[in-house]
């Protein structure tokens, strides 16, 4: 036989995450041996999603990387892809900092969506520069002439998603609470994905590809 108490409570000025970690850290510290606390209602379903959603980030990383390594048929060139995606995550979370907004599920969910938006611009900028390489060009001279050609897709490319998404940040019409957090983290991977993409990637490309350059040759002359 064992005894249970519930307690219902709606929290005011602080995140759900935020008052489960609270009731937490209080019940660690003043619940006697062999008494245990179990999250209900909301709060449960919140844990439930949260370890959903952990999943599906990871998941969307790994498909992403799989996905490109059979298109570039290189097990590091995905990887050069894939640096605008903490960049996008920085950003992401810079928003959400600056308009106020929580790291809550809705927005985490807006931040596994950035895993495969942001790709598309390095994917177009090492896909081209891997192209003229194939013509004779030399890295550098593909970076410089790849990175001018690849500005206008990648910034309409980023217009377009910003755009569409800005009157759900502002909060305009139903479930603006909803709505509101997960496209102003979109908004914001995607500002700052694309402004350092430009710059991030071709430094990384340029770092990689002349490092197996220079091993191409070592092992050439042995």
């Amino acid at each position: 036989l064992k005894y249970s108490a519930n307690f219902f409570a709606t929290p005011t000025g602080v995140t759900l995450s935020e008052a489960v970690d609270k009731v937490r850290e209080v019940a660690a510290e003043v619940l006697p041996v062999g008494y245990e606390i179990k999250l209900m209602a909301q709060a449960r379903e919140f844990e439930k999603t949260l370890g959903y959603i952990k999943f599906s980030f990871v998941l969307a990383v790994a498909l992403v990387y799989i996905v490109l390594a059979s298109q570039f048929n290189s097990v590091l060139q995905p990887l050069i892809v894939m640096v605008a995606q903490p960049l996008a995550i920085i950003g992401g979370l810079f928003a959400l900092w600056i308009t106020g907004h929580t790291l809550n599920i809705y927005s985490m969910i807006g931040l596994v969506l950035l895993m495969g938006l942001v790709a598309k611009n390095s994917i177009l900028l090492v896909d081209l520069a891997n192209q003229l390489r194939e013509q004779g060009h030399s890295i550098d001279a593909a970076l410089r002439e790849a990175c001018p050609k690849r500005l206008r897709p990648v910034l309409m490319t980023s217009l377009t998603v910003i755009l569409a998404l800005l009157p759900a940040a502002l909060g305009v019409g139903a479930g603006a609470d909803v709505n509101a957090p997960l496209a102003v983290a979109v908004i914001g991977g995607m500002i700052s994905s694309t402004l350092l993409t430009l710059v991030v990637v071709p430094s990384v490309y340029s770092l990689v590809e002349k490092a197996l350059e220079r091993r191409v040759r070592r092992v050439a002359v042995a």
